[in-house]
């Protein structure tokens, strides 16, 4: 079966991995394009296109797939290559149905959600934001429509009470893995049972912006911690507290009532626990302040006087 992979992100690399050592044929690799990044602004390969190139796999990344030369000439390299399927993770763009069309089989999608929740493009950070328990991949054919189409095989995965966006995208990367194979499996043997989305039970997870970062100490500590750890990695959660602004990446919740205390105020100054609007407190375990570095909360405080 020819396989073409399209991906981009450090997520989609177990996943392609996976299809390479399984010894699928993977004929050619899809990713976006190289782009700057750090203070030089050097161009960086996305991780799915460093993968392939160490694998020897041809690597197209067009601008578009919709308008201009560029989607014309991957229409037609992908003609040419005539894939049995297209797998698609993370890759970042949307795909028009003359290529959905293509393959002889299937274009398939790994979704780092429990679908129909959390369809878009942040649905590890906002199961998190959410307060979500669970969450899991799913693999799905893909149709025109933002992450609605049948869905082929589901795995489900409790999320921790302390673990971060960050953690539960490297395990989610991993499960997906696992349900790919599972589905390429399916795909060639026939045995494949779509079950319609339902759309009732929808949500959208949309891209983070950097308004979701604000603390509000009127919530409750269990909201703010959820805030804490959905938006740990980018852009992350942003505390105004003894006259400071303060970017919070880790938390734990220290499960006591305070009585005698507003939201907002600083209960333990040895731990850094701030009172939530429900009473309970919260403790800052790894902080970073305006100009500073990011560092575990102890040793700031050594430092920082609260």
């Amino acid at each position: 079966m020819n396989i073409v992979f399209m991906g981009t992100p450090d997520f989609a690399v177990p996943c392609l991995k996976a299809l390479v050592e399984s010894g699928e044929n993977v004929t050619a690799v899809f990713s976006q394009p190289d782009k700057p990044k750090g203070r030089g602004y050097k161009l960086t390969s996305p991780p799915v296109k460093e993968y392939a190139v160490s694998q020897n796999i041809p690597v197209y990344q067009p601008a578009s797939l919709k308008k201009g030369d560029d989607a014309e000439e991957a229409y037609e390299t992908l003609k040419k290559l005539a894939p049995d399927l297209i797998v698609v993770v993370a890759y970042g763009k949307i795909l028009p149905k003359r290529i959905l069309d293509l393959p002889k089989t299937y274009c398939i999608n790994i979704h780092a959600s429990l679908l129909p929740k959390y369809r878009g493009a942040g649905p590890i950070q906002w199961c998190i934001l959410k307060g979500e328990s669970e969450t899991g991949v799913t693999s799905m054919i893909m149709g025109e429509g933002l992450d609605t189409g049948d869905m082929l095989i589901k795995a489900a995965t409790e999320i921790g009470i302390n673990e971060t966006a960050d953690e539960l995208h490297d395990r989610l990367a991993v499960i997906g893995a696992d349900v790919l194979l599972e589905t390429v499996k399916a795909v060639k043997t026939g045995d494949i049972h779509p079950q319609p989305q339902d759309d009732e039970m929808s949500c959208y997870a949309p891209m983070l912006t950097k308004e979701l970062c604000p603390i509000d100490f009127s919530k409750t500590a269990k909201e703010i911690h959820d805030q804490i750890r959905g938006l740990s990695s980018w852009p992350c959660a942003v505390a105004q507290i003894a006259g400071r602004r303060l970017k919070v990446y880790h938390s734990e919740l220290d499960g006591k009532r305070h009585e005698g205390y507003a939201a907002g105020d600083i209960c333990d100054k040895d731990k850094f626990t701030v009172v939530c609007g429900d009473g309970f407190g919260i403790t800052f375990t790894e902080v970073q302040a305006d100009g500073g570095k990011r560092m575990k909360t102890a040793d700031y405080l050594r430092g920082n006087k609260l």
